[in-house]
This record gives C-alpha cells, sequence and structure tokens, in this order.
C-alpha cells in the first residue's frame, strides 16, 4: 500500500504518498510528477500494475498543490526551474540517488529539466509535454488552440471553472472525481500567474535542447485524442536517445491517458522500465 507522508524543503512542506515493494524490490524507484493544478492522487492507478510489485513509487504533490503547502517564495518555487529544484532537493531528503523520472504535463517538463541537472535519471517519460526551446514559436506549434488555455494562468477558479479544467485535463468522456476538481481550485492563487511570469521572461532550460542530448532514454507517450498537445510538433523534434526510436502513440486516449486507460499505460510503462533497470 502507498502511505502519505510529508518532508521539509526550501520550497516549502512537500506531500507525497510512498509505494514500497518491500522485500522484492529489485528495480530502480519510480517518481511520477503531475501537472498544472493536479496532485499526487492521479498515479494512484499505477500502483496496482504489475511493475509495482519490485520496485518503489512516489508521487508528490507539488509546492502549492494538493497537501503541500504553498511556497514561502512564490517567484523562486512557481516556475519549471523552480520546481524541478524542488523536486531535486525532494529526491535528496529521502536519499534516493538513481530514479526513473515520469511526468505529465507540467510535470513532463519539470522532470525534463531535472534530468538535465542529475545523474542518477535512469531513464524519463513525458506524456501531455511538448518540450519546448526558447523561440516564442514554438508555443504556437507544440500547443493545439483549446478553450482549456485561458484558465492554464488564471490566478483563481470558481467551481465551475474548476470543474471544466479538470474535465477536460483528464478526457471529455473520463468520469471526474470530486477531488480532481478540489485540485483545481486549491492551487495556490498566485501559482498560474507567477509560472506564466516565469515563462515570459525565459527562465528555465532549452527543453528542445534537453531531448536532442539527454544521455538516459526517454520514452515520449503520446495520447492521440489529447485536445492539446500537437503530435506533428513531438514528431518533428531531434532525440538523442528516444525509446523504440518513435514517438509511442496511443490511439482513443486523451491528456491523461494513466488514468484514462491505466492497463494499457502500464504495459508501455512497465516494458520502458524493464529496458531501462
Amino acid at each position: 500500500m502507498a502511505e502519505t507522508k510529508r518532508i521539509s524543503t526550501s520550497h516549502g512542506e512537500i506531500s507525497y504518498w510512498d509505494h514500497a515493494a518491500g522485500k522484492e524490490e529489485t528495480g530502480v524507484p519510480v517518481l511520477f510528477v503531475h501537472g498544472n493544478s493536479s496532485v499526487k492522487e492521479m498515479f494512484d492507478r499505477q500502483i496496482a500494475a504489475p511493475f509495482a510489485q519490485s520496485r518503489r513509487l512516489i508521487s508528490l504533490d507539488l509546492p502549492g498543490h494538493g497537501e503541500s503547502s504553498d511556497a514561502p517564495d512564490p517567484v523562486a518555487a512557481y516556475a519549471i526551474d523552480g520546481f524541478a529544484e524542488a523536486g531535486l532537493e525532494f529526491l535528496r531528503a529521502l536519499n534516493i540517488e538513481k530514479a526513473v523520472l515520469v511526468g505529465w504535463s507540467l510535470g513532463g517538463h519539470i522532470v525534463l529539466e531535472m534530468a538535465a541537472q542529475w545523474s542518477g535519471a535512469c531513464g524519463v517519460v513525458i506524456t501531455g509535454t511538448p518540450p519546448i526551446g526558447g523561440n516564442p514559436e514554438d508555443l504556437a506549434a507544440a500547443f493545439l488552440p483549446s478553450d482549456h488555455m485561458e484558465l492554464t494562468f488564471k490566478p483563481a477558479f470558481s467551481e465551475e471553472e474548476a470543474r471544466a479544467y479538470a474535465q477536460e485535463t483528464v478526457g471529455e468522456d473520463v468520469p471526474l472525481e470530486a477531488w480532481m476538481v478540489d485540485a483545481a481550485r486549491r492551487a495556490d492563487g498566485c501559482f498560474r500567474p507567477q509560472l506564466l511570469e516565469a515563462a515570459m521572461s525565459g527562465r528555465g532550460l532549452d527543453q528542445k535542447k534537453i531531448v536532442a542530448t539527454l544521455k538516459t532514454s526517454l520514452a515520449v507517450l503520446h495520447a492521440i485524442d489529447d485536445p492539446f498537445i500537437s503530435l506533428d510538433f513531438l514528431k518533428q523534434l531531434s532525440y538523442a536517445n528516444l525509446w523504440r526510436g518513435a514517438v509511442q502513440e496511443m490511439p482513443g486516449l486523451a491528456h491523461a491517458p494513466f488514468w484514462q486507460d491505466p492497463e494499457k499505460f502500464n504495459d508501455l510503462l512497465g516494458a520502458f522500465l524493464e529496458d531501462v533497470d
């Protein structure tokens, strides 16, 4: 079973669940990082996967999200580089020297930056995440037009906006859980605007360069019905170590494939973990 714990960092107190495989643990740990205005529980359906029997799985609430505290310094924390720094500090606090990093949406951007700075990354998995560079034209090419984008950087959500945001995030036909709506409303009110300000000021690393030079294996798992991410953009990028030599396409799935169809997603993730162990 996954146990919920808390740990202090310079970016605030971080809440996380920790699933230990116990005596059967043979593979490297896996760290899951959620998306904008979401929570660690988005990865609950990975605990039942076969790979959970042989490795430690950890999922955290980013600063300003879920049961984690709001960041003491929002400017420093609420940016891709700030979240990446918090993630690396979190791993050090847990004495984790090696791990596979799995990131969804905003979390994918975060784990790419973490992997670029940490030699302990044994593999990286991103889904719902287009690696973008410093060129503003990347944004138009990487992201598809969506009403959801109007809410992405809004300071606070009404109940209706939170429900609409959460629903579009998991997929239009996916049953919505009450805690998903609560998570969207809970996110620190200054988080989303600060994230935009940091992005516009050019903070963070060039993610196109990261994927083009990353020494560890990178799996890009793309849900074909994702309403936000351009498959064409993902395919035209240069990758140094792209798993199986191609973007892995998941037909019939939307922005959160690991929740919508955990069996299909877990099969892919399990195969990747076997390859990088």
